[in-house]
């Protein structure tokens, strides 16, 4: 979408309408998507993220019982790598059920 040119407010409109409510940065961050300047947020990024806070736990927290670097499991979270396939697998299953890092940690 960077350096392309498309109606900010419209889009606007249609997000806020998806999520129900007014986004008050959003605007903002579409301004910055249409001039380049815009963050990437990947799929993996969410993925690992989502991972974690369903687990309720720490990024370090995390990492220990995902048996990972705590810097590694940052660089996941903020895009820098994506996570393996078999870690994006254990990621998924973490989503749908977070009860699972409890199970790593009595491994």
């Amino acid at each position: 979408m960077s350096n392309r040119k498309f109606d900010l407010e419209a889009v606007a409109r249609a997000i806020e309408a998806d999520a129900g409510e007014a986004l008050p940065e959003l605007r903002q961050a579409l301004k910055e998507v249409q001039a380049g300047e815009g963050r990437i947020t990947t799929p993996e990024q969410i993925l690992v993220r989502q991972a974690r806070e369903k687990s309720g736990l720490t990024q370090a927290a995390f990492a220990e019982r995902i048996d990972t670097p705590v810097a590694t499991l940052r660089d996941w979270e903020q895009g820098r790598f994506a996570p393996p396939g078999a870690v994006a697998c254990l990621m998924r299953l973490i989503v749908n059920h977070p009860e699972l890092t409890g199970e790593l940690a009595a491994s």
